[in-house]
């Protein structure tokens, strides 16, 4: 397990930190252990970390994973109702927040399978009940995986341009930290000088982002920036369009650079497939191949493999990645493995003649904006909750939400609650007020229907 070898880099960086100090990987193996070292957590205690890409929160999962406690990782901003509930529903004994103080919530740890090593949120904007169970084998092979197609090693400097409680993220971090790497450690978004000033000063090597970071990138002239240091660049969390896969592939190319397009899930800890650098410009659009060690097919309703190219069915992955199974509560903890290293992605794909496969649509009610994944039933349900009779729908990076009976007051009220409560920019949020909601003969929202009519041409 890559955290339990921090020491044996020694004396190399393993993180450069905002104000310019630095931690090598044997003193940040020491600070991870004395997160844990007092007397203050029982073991194997259920613990939430409260996470910032700062010192304080990687000692903090980094011990968690060396001393044997499971940990929620949550997002340190996540509106706090949402965050109680959630540790509530868990019966969370322990957080550990983001300034590195230790609270106890006053209650008896809950039983967690040995196994378990990371807990996390199948919607990290919305707090979501919904826990996907990793463990440290899963964690394992998924950054060998990754380090092996990106050829990492040793002279990687990559920068946190993701929050670490992001799955994607996350595996920026495990993945580096796994070949003893010097990660560049930020909370700056791309958006600030700061970032791009300790990007230039440390020689950042590499950058990831999500499709709305590509394209805010391209609107900010990406291609008049000096960043001499950069090597590779990595882009997952949705779908990018094929335009701008070229256009950060041949600009990458014509800088001796590479751009990787990947696709993955938190289920399958990050990753599942990417698309070779020399493919890059024929199957724009793509998500790929699988990962080493991992296994792509498509399955029909009836459950069975399609060979065919061409074909509509749900993509399959296999791979020592693939999480435990869920927890929707907290008798869920102490489950064993119930997938076997068996991932149903709820993705429709197809696959072409050469092997690479091209989602097509989705079976499940999820989202991407901004590279979080929201759960449009737990969104429904908890504005529900607050008074709203809403549907709510959407696509990537657009969130839709219907409310009967609506009125202007309501609907700029409406906006604000979403875009406070989930921290969405209110670009990414529309609210219309209607009528009534499409029904079908049982009685059911026709969610497609009602995209389709508030936003005609959507996908």
């Amino acid at each position: 397990m890559f955290a339990a070898r921090l020491q044996s880099y020694g004396d190399r960086t393993a993180l450069v930190l905002e104000d310019g100090q630095s931690l090598t990987y044997a003193q940040l193996a020491q600070r991870a252990d004395d997160v844990f070292a007092g007397p203050v957590v029982p073991p194997r205690a259920l613990v939430a970390i409260e996470c910032e890409n700062a010192v304080a929160s990687v000692a903090a999962y980094l011990g968690a994973l060396r001393n044997g406690y499971p940990a929620l990782l949550v997002d340190a901003q996540l509106d706090e109702q949402l965050r109680r509930r959630l540790y509530d529903h868990f019966h969370v004994s322990y957080v550990h927040d983001a300034g590195g103080n230790w609270v106890s919530l006053g209650r008896s740890a809950p039983e967690v399978h040995p196994d378990v090593a990371v807990l996390l949120s199948t919607s990290g904007s919305t707090g979501s009940p919904k826990l996907v169970r990793l463990t440290a084998g899963n964690l394992d092979a998924n950054a060998g995986s990754i380090a092996k197609y990106l050829e990492l090693g040793e002279g990687e400097r990559p920068i946190t341009s993701l929050p670490m409680h992001y799955s994607y993220g996350l595996s920026v971090l495990n993945s580096h930290l796994s070949v003893g790497a010097t990660i560049l450690l930020t909370g700056q978004p791309l958006t600030a000088r700061k970032f791009w000033d300790m990007f230039r000063e440390h020689g950042a090597t590499s950058l990831a982002g999500v499709p709305t970071v590509y394209a805010m990138l391209k609107q900010l002239r990406f291609e008049r920036m000096e960043l001499p240091s950069l090597r590779t660049m990595t882009q997952a969390g949705g779908r990018l369009a094929p335009d701008l896969v070229r256009w950060f592939g041949e600009l990458a190319q014509s800088r001796g650079q590479r751009f990787f397009v990947m696709y993955g899930q938190t289920e399958a800890t990050a990753r599942m497939s990417y698309v070779p650098v020399h493919k890059l410009q024929d199957k724009a659009g793509s998500i790929g191949v699988a990962i080493p060690g991992g296994k792509l097919e498509l399955v029909g309703e009836d459950g069975k493999v399609i060979h065919a190219p061409g074909e509509t069915g749900e993509l399959r992955y296999s791979g020592p990645n693939v999480m435990m199974g869920y927890a929707s509560g907290v008798e869920d903890l102490a489950m064993p493995d119930v997938h076997g290293g068996v991932l149903l992605t709820g993705d429709l794909a197809k696959r072409d003649e050469d092997g690479f496969f091209h989602v097509v649509g989705r079976i499940k009610r999820f989202i991407k904006v901004f590279g979080n994944r929201i759960g449009l039933d737990e969104v429904e349900a908890q504005l529900r909750e607050n008074g709203y009779d809403v549907a709510v729908t959407g696509r990537d990076d657009l969130l839709v939400i219907a409310v009967r009976g609506g009125t202007e007051e309501t609907k700029d009220q409406l906006t604000a609650h979403a875009s406070a409560r989930y921290r969405l920019h209110r670009s990414a949020i529309r609210v219309y007020p209607i009528e009534d909601f499409p029904l079908s003969t049982s009685g059911k929202v026709q969610y497609a229907a009602l995209l389709a009519t508030l936003c005609p041409g959507t996908p």
